[in-house]
């Protein structure tokens, strides 16, 4: 039986939000590379809502990784914000023009 303690969950945490501050990180890359549609670089507003998505689930979550408290809860923060990238990310994907 796997034991779900303080420590294990804290790693989980850990990882989920590398993973979301990494994803975050290579959004700006994905822009930069989405070929222009009209030449007005509105392609750049997708990083606003994907700034919040950062500030709002993953730096809580860096924060309770950091000071050691509320594992359970930087676990929650770090996988709800991994869940909304997808959700964003997706519908994104769809609006920027195709190659």
């Amino acid at each position: 039986m796997i034991a779900f303690d303080s420590y294990s969950i804290r790693k989980f945490a850990f990882a989920a939000a590398s993973a979301g501050t990494c994803f975050w990180l290579y959004t700006f890359y994905a822009i930069d590379h989405v070929p222009p549609g009209d030449g007005t670089g509105f392609q750049w507003l997708a990083v606003i809502p994907l700034g919040f998505i950062f500030v709002g689930f993953f730096i809580p979550a860096w924060l309770f990784i950091t000071i050691g408290r509320l594992p359970r809860l930087a676990s929650i923060l770090a996988v709800a914000g991994l869940i909304a990238f997808v959700i964003v990310w997706v519908q994104l994907l769809a609006e920027f023009p195709k190659r």
